[in-house]
């Protein structure tokens, strides 16, 4: 199995990891510590050193409880990023809700659009499909804003699931090839604790949707209730939800500790070649 992202075609046969690049001053683990291009170039680079196959760059903060960005101030903290890193010999996502940024985002060199609100903003669709450009199709109850108040289903498993085949299927209708699509279930993104888990524990039954599956779960909320410990310092919390991810059905885990997580992945791979 494949992702198409562009020129680059991503083998999924073995754990991608994808390295989170937030040029943000709000964001919940790493906001302002990239205040300008220049360092968040930096850690990019840094990130590719560490063995990242995809780099993603977001200039507006989706943590619970965020505002929306203007277009203008987040076109300001992206693209110069974007620029500078699309000839850095790994792929470059950008993480965008707003299809004016999508397309402006390609332009520069991303080769993968990851949307926490799957493509539902007028023209975002038609966008990423005129491009040939992968998409990462995320789950999110209501608005980062509200999501987390009270957030309720009546079968978190069957209901995201739903959502994502949903999305992929008004993608395809719309002209992207189902080897350019990712799905999220988008934990923490209008989920408890325990919806996440069960997410977690029930990844394998999104391999049912016939698309690359990803898992964002880096440094969450839900990690520090079960540990107590601050966004930094979830570290092992962090590389141990990546390596549950990927043994139960995550083909990209979406992480800030690139290292940690390439070592621990290194691991489970050696253990696991030899049954």
């Amino acid at each position: 199995m494949r992702l198409q992202c562009g020129r680059h075609a991503i083998d999924l046969g073995q754990p991608v990891v994808m390295g989170v690049l937030n040029v943000t001053p709000d964001s919940f683990s790493d906001g302002g510590v990239h205040p300008d291009a220049a360092s968040a170039v930096e850690h990019g680079l840094r990130l590719a050193g560490e063995g990242a196959d995809f780099i993603d760059v977001g200039g507006e903060s989706t943590r619970p409880g965020s505002a929306p960005v203007a277009l203008d101030e987040e076109r300001r903290r992206v693209l110069p990023v974007l620029d500078a890193l699309a000839g850095c010999g790994v792929p470059v996502s950008v993480d965008t809700r707003k299809p004016e940024l999508m397309a402006e985002a390609i332009a520069a060199g991303a080769v993968m659009v990851n949307d926490v609100t799957a493509l539902s903003a007028p023209a975002a669709l038609a966008t990423v499909a005129r491009s040939p450009v992968a998409v990462c199709l995320m789950h999110m109850l209501g608005e980062p804003g509200t999501m987390q108040e009270n957030p309720t289903y009546r079968d978190v498993v069957r209901e995201v699931r739903d959502f994502l085949a949903q999305r992929v299927a008004a993608a395809e209708r719309g002209g992207i090839a189902r080897d350019r699509i990712v799905v999220d279930p988008g934990f923490g993104f209008g989920k408890t604790v325990e919806h996440n888990l069960t997410l977690l524990r029930s990844l394998e039954e999104f391999r049912s949707l016939g698309v690359a599956l990803m898992a964002g779960l880096s440094r969450k909320a839900m990690l520090g209730k079960l540990t107590g410990r601050e966004p930094g310092a979830r570290v092992h919390a962090s590389v141990a939800a990546a390596l549950l991810a990927v043994q139960n059905g995550a083909h990209i885990v979406r992480v800030h500790d690139v290292a940690a997580t390439r070592d621990a992945l290194a691991v489970w791979q050696a253990v696991a070649s030899d049954e």
